[in-house]
């Protein structure tokens, strides 16, 4: 993985606004990752997808299955290590503690006391917690305000009932075969002189 990893010791605030808001594209190697909650490639109103097939299934589940849905294809799109998927699980369930203005939180408070997150066992060391939390800095979960109050991504946090996993796979095209060097003799071409003799 590319992504450079933030030193929470030296995290660049940003007290004012939620560098978050704008929709972003995370890339990991081979795979890029677009999250935001502004226009996509997908019209939600049609189903459709310009110049692309598209086959989509709507389907209604209980809470428990939605909240497992949702954490399990945000793991997956993001290719989340298990250590940032737990962190993330945790954080998630503080988000949807915090007090919510318009329907969602646009910050979230972490701070690690008394051997917890924000004074609660969340059964894992404060070292593992870092680590995965520099993993989420990395990939746009979240973004420092101040240093326990931490900017959410709007498009991977809110309290809404439904969501949409999209994955486009595009045909790529093949190589082009090198042209022949001229210069090199034909192996498929017979010498004239080895046909006389």
């Amino acid at each position: 993985m590319s992504l450079e990893r933030p030193n929470l010791r030296r995290l660049e605030l940003s007290p004012l606004t939620n560098p978050l808001a704008e929709p972003a594209t995370v890339t990991m190697g081979h795979l890029s990752v677009f999250a935001g909650r502004g226009q996509s490639a997908l019209d939600p109103a049609s189903g459709d997808t310009p110049s692309a097939s598209v086959i989509r299934c709507s389907e209604e589940c209980s809470a428990p299955e939605f909240r497992a849905a949702l954490l399990e294809g945000i793991k997956a799109s993001f290719d989340l290590s298990r250590t940032a998927f737990r962190v993330f699980q945790v954080i998630w369930e503080t988000y949807l503690r915090e007090k919510m203005g318009g329907g969602y939180a646009d910050c979230v408070r972490l701070f690690w006391f008394e051997g917890g997150l924000n004074g609660v066992s969340i059964g894992m060391s404060e070292k593992t917690f870092q680590r995965g939390l520099k993993e989420l800095l990395a990939k746009r979960f979240l973004s420092p305000r101040t240093n326990e109050l931490f900017w959410v991504n709007p498009a991977l946090f809110f309290k809404g009932d439904r969501i949409a996993f999209v994955r486009e796979y595009k045909k790529c095209t093949p190589p082009k075969a090198a042209a022949p060097d001229p210069r090199q003799p034909d192996p498929r071409q017979m010498d004239i002189e080895d046909f006389i003799r």
